[in-house]
């Protein structure tokens, strides 16, 4: 009788039965001996973080342009904030005792400038665990919406649940400006969506050990708990924080009274006053004291003018105009843009202020017909006219005025 030569079980009682030269294996003891590999494998990797892939600054930068269009002193700001996280992990205790802080880092920026897409791209570069997280479905414990451990559940899944791994990745919390304090006055609610869940974020931004349920808080109350320690894990934060730069108009208006006032307001760039936040202005925007304190590097992401809207559709690796092309290229159609077309989509882009999102809806709105009818006919080229472009983008208002 065929039996597994491991743990006896005859063929009639395995679910699966694998024979080899002089003996059999069954199902079950295949996965019980991967699992055991798999173990054995990481504990033979090495722990002192030596395959990190270590990128100078520049280099990050560099891998950046490739894919974003201008926002260098972001760039700077994140390029450096993620090389000094790389040397954290590689330090090692000397004689003098000197421990290096992480240095978490905040974004602001406005819709469509490209805050997610640099976390995206700096993703593509890490060789540590990675995640993205919205900061606007999170609540305090025992609220309708995802507890604060669930940002750690992510990472973990990102890490393949290696505990190890997972305590040196970083993660970006979008829409940060999401969960500002609603206001100074008391109130009989609680703010449990605004500064309850900045005061729960304080714990994992500085650091310390958190239990984290590994497949998400609520769903699985029966499963165990997992201790990750967070002080070596970067937080990045982005948010557009729409409104900020009136607080920010305020307080340059009433630093200084008379003639040397005026002189400094006619030298303030009122285009883009983003590029004079101080952390005074998170503060009164409604992010508190602690956690303005844990993102000691602040940043901004300058507004994208119409030379950046027009290198994005064509210049960097993903451009959109690219992927349209390629898009059509399956289909074996050659597809083209006139520049006036694309000049077209860009004056559209700065009339809705929509930023670099808004050229993916324009040019949605232009190529839907096209990509419906063209691979269905015979035609072999395409070219977007400046005439067929306004014709798509007429038709989709008239629809908008129907609704």
């Amino acid at each position: 009788m065929d039996k597994c030569s491991f743990c006896g079980r005859p063929r009639k009682d395995a679910y699966l039965l694998v024979s080899g030269i002089s003996g059999f294996i069954c199902s079950d003891c295949i996965e019980q001996a991967y699992e055991i590999v798999k173990e054995n494998s990481k504990a033979a990797q090495p722990k002192d973080n030596k395959d990190l892939n270590l990128q100078k600054p520049k280099e990050i930068k560099e891998f950046m342009d490739q894919y974003i269009i201008g926002q260098d002193e972001a760039k700077k700001a994140l390029a450096v904030a993620v090389y000094n996280h790389y040397k954290r992990l590689s330090q090692k205790k000397g004689a003098d005792d000197v421990e290096i802080e992480k240095s978490n880092i905040i974004m602001v920026g406005e819709t469509g400038t490209g805050k997610t897409l640099m976390a995206k791209t700096i993703a593509k570069l890490l060789n540590v665990p990675f995640t993205i997280v919205d900061a606007t479905v999170l609540t305090e414990a025992g609220y309708v919406g995802e507890d604060i451990e669930s940002i750690l559940s992510r990472l973990l899944q990102a890490a393949d649940y290696d505990v190890e791994a997972a305590e040196r990745g970083i993660v970006f919390i979008d829409e940060i400006d999401k969960i500002a304090r609603k206001g100074d006055n008391p109130s009989i609610t609680r703010d449990v969506s605004g500064e309850g869940v900045q005061q729960g974020l304080l714990k994992l931004l500085e650091g310390s050990v958190v239990n984290v349920p590994p497949q998400g808080g609520r769903k699985h109350p029966e499963q165990r708990l997992i201790s990750i320690d967070t002080k070596n894990i970067l937080f990045i934060c982005g948010g557009a924080f729409d409104g900020i730069d009136k607080k920010i108009a305020q307080r340059m208006n009433t630093q200084t009274v008379g003639y040397s006032a005026a002189e400094k307001t006619e030298q303030v760039d009122r285009n883009n006053l983003l590029k004079y936040i101080t952390p005074r202005d998170l503060k009164s925007f409604g992010l508190i004291p602690e956690i303005i304190g844990r993102l000691p590097v602040l940043t901004h992401l300058e507004p994208l003018d119409r030379k950046a809207l027009r290198s994005i559709l064509t210049d960097p690796k993903n451009a959109l105009t690219k992927q349209y092309i390629k898009l059509f290229k399956m289909d074996d159609i050659k597809l083209k843009f006139d520049k006036a077309a694309l000049e077209f989509i860009v004056d559209k882009a700065i009339e809705y202020k929509l930023g670099a999102r808004g050229l993916r809806s324009i040019c949605e709105a232009i190529m839907t017909d096209a990509m419906f009818d063209l691979p269905s006919a015979d035609t072999k080229e395409f070219t977007v006219t400046v005439d067929y472009a306004k014709q798509k983008i007429d038709n989709a208002n008239l629809q908008v005025a129907q609704c």
